[in-house]
This record gives C-alpha cells, structure tokens and sequence, in this order.
C-alpha cells in the first residue's frame, strides 16, 4: 500500500479514534464550560504540544522500543493510570472548592496548558495508537518523514477536535455557572475518568 492510498483510511481510523469519549474530552469541556475558553484554548495548545512530543518520539523509534521492552511498557501504562486516578481526585476535590463553580473557574491558562502538556505526554490513548495502529499505514522502506507525515495529519484531527469541544463548551458557561451544576458536572467527570483508568488498567 503507497502512501497516498494509505492516507485515507488512517484519516478514517483517526478521526473514529479522536471521537472517541475519553479524559481529554470530559476535562477540556468542564474547563471551558466552567473557566470559559481562554484557559480551553490554552489547554488545548499543552495538549498539542504533548501529543506531538509523543509522535515525535514514536517515529524515531522510541514508542517501539518501549513496546518491546514489556517492564518499561508496563511501568508507562500504569503512569497513565496513576495519571488519571490523580486527575479524577482533582475532580473530586474541586467539587467541594467554591471558586471552582465561579466564573473563571479557579483554573488560569497557565495551569490549563501546563495540565494538557503533563497529561499528553502521558497518554495512553496515544501511545497506544502511535505504537500500534499508525505503523500499520506504513509501508516496508517508509522512514521518519513518512512516520512524522502521518503523525502530524493525527495531531491536526485531534486538535480540530478539541477545539470544538472548546468552542461548543465555551457557550455553555452561563449555564454551568450554577454552582450545583458545576459540582454535578465535576462528580461525573470523576466517576469517568475512574471508569477510563479501570478500563485502562483491564487492558494492561
């Protein structure tokens, strides 16, 4: 399979991939619905920048050295779950914390971006898609140009994503800006991202 007939259908599996509910969703429209879209979009650009240092590393071969390396693998997959244990104890936490049902939302650019870097960088969504889907759209002689080709038309989808969660986020504000929503709002959050970190763990 060329490249060119490759695109398509790894567009295809990105897209149902990125569509896909999982923590980056459920964190970036609370963020946005509660904090409002500055600190989304800023949260939005950690998230790049996290997902790319993934792609990066996975085209120069890294991602595949951890997958043959099952101790090293296995340590990064329970990272990840750690990872969303603690992000659903935030969740949980800022429930009961009054300034996070305000607007503004307790949370500034700065802490979004620097949370979606963190994250990402830890994602095993991710991960897993980097060390085993994508290398599946490469053809036998195809080198880091092609792997970073491919990985950067990943990164663009998933950043078109989010920024429409942002976006359509953003317009709920006035409404989460009732404390007892918010707090709602923050519990369910939290019992999905300790869903996502059993579910996760399962797979391990």
């Amino acid at each position: 399979m060329t490249l060119t007939e490759g695109v398509a259908p790894f567009l295809l599996a990105a897209v149902a991939i990125e569509v896909t509910p999982g923590p980056n969703m459920a964190w970036l429209a609370l963020l946005s619905a509660t904090a409002g879209r500055g600190p989304g979009l800023a949260a939005v650009l950690g998230v790049a920048l996290g997902l790319a240092m993934q792609a990066l590393l996975a085209a120069l071969g890294v991602a595949a050295a951890i997958a043959a390396w099952p101790g090293l693998y296995r340590g990064l997959h329970l990272a990840g779950v750690g990872v969303l244990l603690w992000l659903a104890f935030e969740s949980w936490r800022d429930a009961g914390n009054p300034a996070h049902h305000l607007p503004g939302g307790g949370e500034s650019a700065g802490a979004g971006f620097r949370r979606g870097l963190v994250t990402n960088l830890l994602n095993p969504k991710a991960m897993i898609f980097f060390v085993t889907i994508l290398p599946g759209f490469l053809a036998e002689g195809d080198g880091v140009r092609v792997a970073l080709f491919l990985s950067g038309l990943y990164l663009a989808i998933a950043t078109l994503v989010h920024l429409g969660i942002v976006l359509a986020a953003g317009s709920l504000r006035g409404w989460l800006a009732n404390p007892a929503v918010s707090v709602r709002m923050h519990h369910l959050q939290t019992l999905a991202l300790i869903g996502v970190a059993v579910w996760l763990l399962s797979k391990g």
